[in-house]
Order: structure tokens, then C-alpha cells, then sequence
């Protein structure tokens, strides 16, 4: 992690998880151990708890974000929500591209590019997830997976759009399973796709561009996972749901 470069960035995605009093619950214990953070923190939530919890992150340094959004701005899509919906109620974040979505619900490299550019076109920081699953590491194409990935949801967002960008990079085979990349591995992987970045773009655009890890990062393996160069956060999963672990994480990035 290098902050004089870039900010650091600890995003907790809480999934398919929590009630809005619940909602209001966990971000009460959170907000007073984050508060003197020295990165951004965002929480993002169901549909369901966005506005409780706007509620109760109001006036504080935490942000919050949602999990996905639509291409369109409005229209015959029952079930999902459009971006300047999100940002008519305060929201900041968004998730796009996480692989539940990819493996569970049809998303394609295409869709992720048509959401990205719906969330950037409203105003949005996208975080955006790429990563590669067990049998495609096994197979020794993660590097180039990724960068396929990355570059197919980068279509048509120009360089001054990159400060709203995000990406996370997330091993599938790391997610909920409780298995890590090893610090080494995370840190290739973010230093790879920064390269693309800098392919893409420009050294500069790349070396100001936030990179987050976000394969089972927890209070443990937060301080070794961000002491990678190319680490500059993390996208947290089971351990956002937890106030004392989650601010341990920002604590981390905090004293990078």
C-alpha cells in the first residue's frame, strides 16, 4: 500500500445479510471505532438497509454503497434498481461485477461493462470485482483473465473517470471458503493489474489508481495483505459483519 500515491480504500460488502434495525445496529458499535480512520471506509449494504443506513452513518467519515445496479436508467427490469436511484437517496458506492453475481446470476464481462458506465454516468464510485476461480489458477491463466476482465469493463471510461474506479481484485476460489491467497500472491495479481491500467491508460493514471483485496481479508491477515505495494485496501466479506474485526481491518490500512 502506498498512500502517498493513492488512497486506501476498506469496503465491507455485507452480502445478503442483515435488517434494517440490524442495519442500524452494527453501524452504531462501527462508526465510533472507524472514526479517526485514515483511509475511506464504506459499508455496503442490501437494497433493503440503505436508508437506515444513511441514517445512521450520517454526518460520519463512513460511506455507503450498494451491492449492484442496472444499465438502464429506468424501465420494465422488475427486481433491480438503477443508479441514479442510488444517488437520489445519498448513496456513494457500488459493488459491480462480484463473482456471486457472475457465477450465480449471468453476469458477463459485457453486462459489468454496461453497469460500470450506468454507475459512473450517475455520479457513483464503482468498486469493481474481478478475479479468477481455482481450476483457471491451477490452469496458470490468472493474470491473464484478469486483465481480460479489466479491460472489457473499462470500455469507454475515459482517463478522468479513473478516480471513481476501484477495483477489487477477488480469487473466487478465496471467497467464503476461508481459504487466503498468500500475501505474495494478492500482491502479483493487484501489481498486474496495475500494469494493465498502465497499459490501458498511463503510468501516472496507474499509480494513482486504488486496487483492493478482496479474498477473505480479516483482522488477522489485514497488516500482512496490505503491506503488498500494490494492496491499497480491501473488500471485505464475512468479517464487515463484525464491528471489532471490521475496524481492526481499517486499523490496518489506517497505519499503512
Amino acid at each position: 500500500m502506498n498512500k502517498q500515491l493513492r488512497k486506501a480504500v476498506i469496503a465491507g460488502n455485507w452480502k445478503m445479510n442483515k435488517n434494517p434495525e440490524e442495519t442500524k445496529t452494527l453501524l452504531n458499535e462501527v462508526l465510533p471505532l472507524v472514526k479517526d480512520a485514515d483511509c475511506e471506509v464504506v459499508a455496503c449494504v442490501p437494497f433493503i438497509d440503505l436508508m437506515a443506513a444513511l441514517d445512521a452513518a450520517k454526518g460520519s467519515n463512513v460511506k455507503i454503497g450498494a451491492q449492484n445496479c442496472h444499465w438502464e436508467k429506468n424501465g420494465a427490469f422488475t427486481g433491480e434498481i438503477a443508479a441514479p436511484m442510488l444517488t437520489a437517496v445519498g448513496v456513494t458506492h457500488v459493488i459491480i461485477g462480484h463473482s456471486e453475481r457472475r457465477t450465480y446470476f449471468g453476469e458477463t464481462d459485457e453486462t459489468v461493462n454496461k453497469r460500470v458506465r450506468a454507475a459512473l454516468d450517475a455520479g457513483l464510485t464503482v468498486i469493481l470485482c474481478v478475479g479468477e476461480a481455482l481450476e483457471q489458477r491451477e490452469q496458470g491463466i490468472t493474470e491473464e483473465l484478469v486483465a481480460l476482465q479489466t479491460k472489457i469493463a473499462l470500455q469507454g471510461v475515459k482517463e478522468y473517470e479513473l478516480s471513481r474506479v476501484i477495483i477489487a481484485y477477488e480469487p473466487i476460489w478465496a471467497i467464503g471458503t476461508g481459504r487466503t491467497a498468500t500475501s505474495e500472491q494478492a500482491g502479483e495479481v493487484c501489481g498486474a493489474i496495475r500494469g494493465v491500467i498502465a497499459r490501458l491508460y498511463n503510468q501516472k493514471a496507474a499509480d494513482a489508481f486504488t486496487i483492493q483485496y478482496g479474498g477473505s481479508m480479516n483482522a488477522k491477515n489485514a497488516a500482512e495483505l496490505l503491506a503488498q505495494p500494490d494492496v491499497d485496501g480491501g473488500l471485505i466479506g464475512g468479517a464487515s459483519l463484525k464491528a471489532a474485526d471490521f475496524a481492526e481491518i481499517v486499523r490496518a490500512a489506517s497505519q499503512g
